[in-house]
């Protein structure tokens, strides 16, 4: 990812590959801020309050670990319920 440059005026004129990075890094940006947010909502993330900082990154990695943990098993759960939902599938399976 890109930043900003450090210090001076910013020039009056970007060029196009300039603003097109910094557009692509905002996108990166946003969807990293969406994850850490989802995190601190739906996975209690702010309420970590270990004092060490090996139990800390372990609270942050199991947080995450679930998360994504979660997510496979929302996945799993649309995918056997569209295969016993689809009648047609069936038709192929006893066919």
């Amino acid at each position: 990812m890109s930043g900003v440059r450090l210090g001076g005026r910013p020039p009056k004129n970007l060029s196009k590959s300039l603003k097109k990075q910094a557009q692509s890094d905002e996108r990166i940006r946003n969807l990293i801020e969406g994850k850490f947010g989802e995190a601190k909502r739906r996975f209690s993330l702010g309420r970590v309050m270990t004092k060490l900082n090996n139990t800390s990154e372990t609270s942050i990695a199991i947080t995450f670990l679930v998360m994504n943990l979660s997510a496979l098993l929302r996945q799993a759960f649309w995918l056997f319920f569209g295969l016993f939902h689809n009648k047609n599938l069936w038709g192929c399976f006893l066919a």
